[in-house]
Protein backbone atom coordinates (compact mmCIF):
# COMPACT_ATOMS: atom_id res chain seq x y z
CA UNK A 1 0.00 0.00 0.00
CA UNK A 2 2.83 2.42 0.77
CA UNK A 3 4.20 2.07 -2.79
CA UNK A 4 0.79 2.84 -4.22
CA UNK A 5 0.44 5.81 -1.89
CA UNK A 6 3.91 7.09 -2.85
CA UNK A 7 3.16 6.89 -6.58
CA UNK A 8 -0.25 8.49 -6.02
CA UNK A 9 1.46 11.47 -4.37
CA UNK A 10 4.11 11.68 -7.13
CA UNK A 11 1.43 11.69 -9.85
CA UNK A 12 -0.70 14.22 -7.97
CA UNK A 13 2.27 16.60 -7.62
CA UNK A 14 3.11 16.21 -11.31
CA UNK A 15 -0.50 16.72 -12.38
CA UNK A 16 -0.81 19.86 -10.27
CA UNK A 17 2.43 21.25 -11.70
CA UNK A 18 0.82 21.02 -15.13
CA UNK A 19 -2.49 22.44 -13.92
CA UNK A 20 -0.60 25.40 -12.45
CA UNK A 21 1.44 26.06 -15.59
CA UNK A 22 -1.02 25.42 -18.44
CA UNK A 23 -3.33 28.36 -17.57
CA UNK A 24 -0.19 30.52 -17.27
CA UNK A 25 0.49 29.72 -20.92
CA UNK A 26 -3.14 30.68 -21.64
CA UNK A 27 -2.46 34.10 -20.06
CA UNK A 28 0.40 34.61 -22.49
CA UNK A 29 -1.63 33.34 -25.43
CA UNK A 30 -4.40 35.80 -24.58
CA UNK A 31 -1.84 38.59 -24.47
CA UNK A 32 -0.45 37.83 -27.94
CA UNK A 33 -3.95 37.42 -29.41
CA UNK A 34 -4.92 35.57 -32.56
CA UNK A 35 -2.26 37.18 -34.75
CA UNK A 36 -0.17 34.49 -36.42
CA UNK A 37 3.44 34.55 -35.40
CA UNK A 38 6.33 32.62 -33.94
CA UNK A 39 5.48 33.52 -30.33
CA UNK A 40 1.88 32.33 -30.65
CA UNK A 41 2.96 29.15 -32.43
CA UNK A 42 5.56 28.42 -29.74
CA UNK A 43 3.02 28.97 -26.94
CA UNK A 44 0.46 26.72 -28.66
CA UNK A 45 3.11 24.04 -29.11
CA UNK A 46 4.09 24.27 -25.44
CA UNK A 47 0.47 24.18 -24.26
CA UNK A 48 -0.39 21.23 -26.50
CA UNK A 49 2.61 19.19 -25.37
CA UNK A 50 1.97 20.01 -21.71
CA UNK A 51 -1.70 19.04 -21.96
CA UNK A 52 -0.84 15.73 -23.64
CA UNK A 53 1.82 15.09 -20.98
CA UNK A 54 -0.33 15.80 -17.91
CA UNK A 55 -3.45 13.99 -19.12
CA UNK A 56 -2.16 10.45 -18.46
CA UNK A 57 -0.44 11.67 -15.29
CA UNK A 58 -3.78 13.03 -14.02
CA UNK A 59 -5.50 9.77 -14.95
CA UNK A 60 -2.89 7.81 -12.99
CA UNK A 61 -3.24 10.13 -9.99
CA UNK A 62 -7.03 9.74 -9.96
CA UNK A 63 -6.87 6.01 -10.67
CA UNK A 64 -4.41 5.34 -7.85
CA UNK A 65 -6.49 7.51 -5.54
CA UNK A 66 -9.59 5.44 -6.24
CA UNK A 67 -7.54 2.26 -5.85
CA UNK A 68 -6.40 3.43 -2.42
CA UNK A 69 -9.96 4.32 -1.45
CA UNK A 70 -11.73 1.19 -2.65
CA UNK A 71 -8.83 -1.23 -2.26
CA UNK A 72 -7.99 -0.33 1.31
CA UNK A 73 -11.32 0.93 2.59
CA UNK A 74 -10.63 4.48 3.70
CA UNK A 75 -13.79 6.20 4.84
CA UNK A 76 -15.16 9.44 6.22
CA UNK A 77 -16.93 12.54 5.05
CA UNK A 78 -13.59 14.21 4.34
CA UNK A 79 -12.93 11.60 1.65
CA UNK A 80 -16.22 12.30 -0.10
CA UNK A 81 -15.50 16.05 -0.04
CA UNK A 82 -11.98 15.41 -1.35
CA UNK A 83 -13.38 13.20 -4.12
CA UNK A 84 -15.78 15.95 -5.18
CA UNK A 85 -12.88 18.40 -5.38
CA UNK A 86 -10.84 15.92 -7.41
CA UNK A 87 -13.75 15.39 -9.81
CA UNK A 88 -13.94 19.19 -10.10
CA UNK A 89 -10.24 19.20 -11.01
CA UNK A 90 -10.89 16.57 -13.67
CA UNK A 91 -13.52 18.95 -15.09
CA UNK A 92 -11.01 21.81 -14.86
CA UNK A 93 -8.46 19.70 -16.71
CA UNK A 94 -10.95 18.85 -19.46
CA UNK A 95 -11.95 22.53 -19.59
CA UNK A 96 -8.29 23.39 -20.17
CA UNK A 97 -8.38 21.04 -23.15
CA UNK A 98 -11.41 22.87 -24.55
CA UNK A 99 -9.70 26.23 -24.02
CA UNK A 100 -6.58 24.95 -25.77
CA UNK A 101 -8.66 23.82 -28.75
CA UNK A 102 -10.29 27.28 -28.87
CA UNK A 103 -6.86 28.93 -28.93
CA UNK A 104 -5.72 26.58 -31.70
CA UNK A 105 -8.82 27.48 -33.73
CA UNK A 106 -8.28 31.20 -33.11
CA UNK A 107 -11.62 31.33 -31.28
CA UNK A 108 -10.59 32.48 -27.79
CA UNK A 109 -12.70 35.38 -26.54
CA UNK A 110 -11.43 35.61 -22.96
CA UNK A 111 -8.96 38.18 -21.66
CA UNK A 112 -5.62 37.58 -20.00
CA UNK A 113 -7.20 38.85 -16.76
CA UNK A 114 -9.83 36.11 -16.90
CA UNK A 115 -7.06 33.53 -17.31
CA UNK A 116 -5.15 35.00 -14.38
CA UNK A 117 -8.19 34.34 -12.17
CA UNK A 118 -8.80 30.94 -13.81
CA UNK A 119 -5.19 30.07 -12.94
CA UNK A 120 -5.97 30.28 -9.21
CA UNK A 121 -8.61 27.52 -9.20
CA UNK A 122 -6.18 24.60 -8.81
CA UNK A 123 -4.33 26.46 -6.04
CA UNK A 124 -7.53 26.78 -4.02
CA UNK A 125 -8.43 23.16 -4.74
CA UNK A 126 -4.98 22.00 -3.62
CA UNK A 127 -5.25 23.87 -0.31
CA UNK A 128 -8.67 22.37 0.38
CA UNK A 129 -7.63 18.84 -0.65
CA UNK A 130 -4.48 18.84 1.49
CA UNK A 131 -6.40 20.13 4.50
CA UNK A 132 -9.08 17.47 4.02
CA UNK A 133 -6.52 14.67 3.59
CA UNK A 134 -4.30 15.67 6.52
CA UNK A 135 -6.70 17.16 9.07
CA UNK A 136 -9.73 14.99 8.18
CA UNK A 137 -12.10 17.53 9.75
CA UNK A 138 -15.20 15.34 9.38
Amino acid sequence: MLWVKAFHIIFVISWFAGLFYLPRIFVNLALVGDVAGAERDRLLLMAGKLYRFITPIGALAVGLGFYLWFGFGFSGGWLHAKTLLVLGLVGYHLGCGAILRAFMAGANRRSHVWFRVFNEVPVLALVAIVILAVVKPF
